[in-house]
């Protein structure tokens, strides 16, 4: 996005034109921003040609999983109807893997019959009803075996995946204790060990441990892994401030890691695919004095844009028309729903503003529309991709006849 004429342009198209013609609030994506994370993706780590598997959970509309799928990407799923989602979407079952901590009977017995790549399962517990499963099926059902490496990747502790204290994966015990029930199993073919320490990772150092102790539990066992799922986590510049993560010291670590392990690499990338290429724009409604600041009130809330409320996220957030007048008192932007923590940002330098400009939240591809709600029975957003002068609806705003 930049400023053209001072009003806010995603690729070749105004905002303020969009918001004429569709309303707020509205999501918006540049196909251009997701084609060239993509290929920068693919060219930061082509010396190892790694399996790139989208993490639908990040953005789940079928038709930017379409898009991203003709670049030749799978996808990771992490419940029964993402992994619907990815069929339908035309995703290679081949290239599909099926993470998340409690699969249930149903799911597995699905993701057997579709014949994708791998079940990544989180417990011993698991691997047994997928055997189970296997065995009433009579199939040979290859899996993958997440493990804890006890690793803090130093992001927000609400997306941290890969200590102790988390849910996710098993101690470096179960995890042997899992090789011997897989070796002494006629159904079960454990072809993958994966790893996935959290989420918006700005920093390499994390990942190089997490490869080290990797490195370390393969030479403990004799088991021939096949594949090693690293997840994914690589963040994306939410403000000014991030630094942005040392793709090339990352990929130069999996070199040196696969100098002593003959393995293929496999990506669940998702933040960094999609995150920057969305954008929020919504309306104010009114703006209200309260002394001390101006409560901006917007036509989105928490229901359309959680990460604020759930996290405290930092979302860059524009006037959709730019102006040098800046307002005197602080700006608080905030929604309409009954919750205190309906509000998305406070500013003390923003221009000034007037009911019924537009307001632009952008970064929001990722984690946006998926952790959207209809709570207070508010309508979902309409969903557009803007790819150079046009615009394609890839999903439409919610109607209450289809919501009550």
């Amino acid at each position: 996005m930049k400023y053209i004429n001072k009003k806010l342009t995603i690729e070749k198209i105004n905002l303020q034109k969009i918001a004429n013609k569709f309303g707020t609030p509205f999501y918006s994506y540049s196909y251009s921003k997701m084609k060239e994370n993509i290929n920068s993706f693919k060219r930061n780590f082509k010396s190892i040609s790694p399996l790139i598997c989208f993490a639908v959970k990040s953005n789940t509309n079928i038709n930017i999983i379409r898009e991203i799928k003709k670049f030749g990407l799978g996808a990771d799923v992490v419940s029964l109807g993402e992994l619907m989602m990815a069929l339908k979407a035309g995703i290679n079952p081949n290239k599909i893997v099926f993470s998340g901590v409690g699969k249930k009977s149903n799911e597995i017995s699905f993701a057997i019959d579709k014949k994708i790549l791998l079940i990544n399962a989180e417990s011993l517990s698991e691997i047994k009803e997928i055997n189970r499963l296997a065995k009433i099926k009579s199939r040979k059902i290859r899996i993958g075996v997440r493990l804890n490496p006890n690793t803090d990747a130093k992001t927000l502790s609400q997306i941290s995946t890969g200590k102790k204290e988390n849910k996710f994966g098993v101690n470096k015990d179960t995890f042997y204790e899992i090789i011997n029930y897989c070796k002494n199993s006629k159904n079960i073919d454990l072809k993958c060990l994966s790893v996935h320490i959290g989420s918006q990772i700005l920093d390499n150092r994390p990942y190089e441990k997490m490869l080290k102790i990797v490195s370390q539990i393969l030479k403990k066992t004799n088991h021939k892994f096949e594949f090693i799922d690293l997840g994914g986590g690589m963040g994306i510049s939410y403000s000014d401030k991030n630094k942005k993560l040392n793709y090339k010291k990352y990929n130069s670590a999996i070199l040196k890691f696969l100098r002593k392990h003959k393995v293929k690499i496999i990506f669940e990338p998702g933040r960094s695919i999609i995150g920057n290429t969305g954008t929020l724009v919504t309306k104010v409604i009114y703006i209200k004095d309260s002394g001390r600041k101006k409560f901006i009130i917007l036509d989105a809330a928490m229901n359309d844009l959680m990460r604020p409320a759930l996290y405290g996220a930092f979302h860059k957030t524009l006037a959709v028309t730019k102006s040098e007048k800046k307002s005197k008192k602080p700006y608080e932007f905030v929604g309409p729903i009954c919750e205190s923590t309906d509000k998305f940002i406070t500013l003390k330098k923003f221009q000034e503003l007037k009911e019924k400009d537009l307001i632009a939240i952008c970064d929001v591809g990722a984690y946006g529309m998926s952790l959207s709600s209809n709570y207070n029975l508010r309508l979902k957003p309409i969903e557009l991709l803007i790819k150079g002068s046009k615009i394609k609806v890839i999903r439409k705003r919610q109607k209450y006849k289809d919501l009550i």
